[in-house]
């Protein structure tokens, strides 16, 4: 890994505009760093995020956050149990003046797409988000439109209500890059929030914030991850956490082909925010937990016994000898 010391990329404008990013969200989400870093990491590596977490726990204010930071266009989609696939990709409307059938595109027509609570909704619901979520395209009647290279979907759903939900497919979570899990603030952060309401000092409100990032920046950021240096035995590093998660007896599926690409999509996006040209050993155990947990089926006794998919993965991770 000699080759790797050498820094290749002048990252100063980047670092300090990622900066900015942080301390903005900082002013309006308290006591959520890490959520916060992997949801970068994530925007930068070009994937799609599921942010879970109890109610209050500011889900859909960091994702609405993270959409007014980017000059984009942005929609919201609430899912409900009667919605139906033509209320996220639109619907062809019969125009009586022209004699012809329009299509009227739907919400998910945007590039930043809020899918708030997205377990609230059926199969067949569900089902509407796998190509505009692999492919960038939605097809309506057999006329194929697409979504834009800036195209995102950031979903949130709550892990503790069951009433009135539905398992997400597996073919579905494995199109999301990361799942973000959002826990309680530590008792310093939540004096903090405390205090600002208390003192009417409220922390930002976010129809303050401006944008940071115009789009053309977000694209050319996003080619930085092209020129980040990843050695071989990194790779093989990756590829040996994938398939322990395949062998281990804890775990009935494994993580996909698709897994190990995020993996190292995720690690590339990951050691730009730390200002390196290069990937670590380190990078790849940050991002894995975030980016393989939501793609692991454990087995019924490990699930009887307990295991978290989150901490199972940095078990696994342990488990495979650091490239030296």
């Amino acid at each position: 890994m000699e080759e790797i010391i050498q820094q290749r990329l002048e990252l100063t404008a980047f670092s300090s505009k990622m900066l900015l990013v942080r301390h903005q969200i900082g002013t309006v989400v308290v006591g959520q760093d890490k959520a916060v870093d992997l949801l970068l990491t994530a925007v930068l590596a070009d994937g799609h995020v599921l942010l879970e977490g109890v109610p209050g726990v500011a889900k859909t204010l960091l994702a609405r956050l993270m959409a007014k930071l980017i000059d984009a266009r942005f929609s919201r989609l609430q899912f409900t149990p009667d919605l139906m696939p033509s209320d996220v990709l639109g619907t062809s409307v019969f125009n009586m003046k022209e004699s012809e059938f329009e299509f009227h595109r739907g919400p998910i027509f945007s590039e930043i797409v809020l899918v708030d609570e997205i377990n609230r909704a059926p199969a067949k619901t569900q089902a509407a988000l796998f190509e505009v979520m692999e492919e960038r395209q939605a097809t309506v009647d057999g006329t194929t439109y697409p979504l834009g290279d800036l195209f995102t979907v950031v979903a949130t759903q709550n892990p503790v209500e069951q009433e009135g939900t539905y398992k997400l497919p597996e073919a579905q979570l494995d199109r999301f890059l990361m799942k973000i899990t959002m826990g309680y603030p530590s008792p310093d952060n939540e004096m903090l929030i405390l205090k600002r309401h208390h003192e009417n000092a409220r922390i930002t409100l976010l129809e303050q914030v401006q944008p940071l990032l115009t789009k053309d920046e977000l694209l050319q950021y996003r080619s930085l991850l092209s020129q980040v240096v990843v050695d071989e035995s990194l790779l093989r590093y990756i590829v040996e956490v994938v398939q322990l998660t395949r062998s281990s007896k804890a775990v009935f599926l494994g993580a996909s082909p698709r897994a190990a690409v995020a993996l190292l999509r995720a690690s590339k996006a990951y050691a730009l925010l730390q200002g390196r040209d290069f990937v670590t050993p380190d990078d790849i155990k940050a991002v894995a937990p975030a980016v393989l947990q939501h793609r692991l089926v454990l087995t019924a006794e490990a699930e009887m016994e307990g295991y978290n998919a989150a901490r199972l993965v940095d078990q696994l991770v342990d488990q495979v000898e650091v490239p030296k």
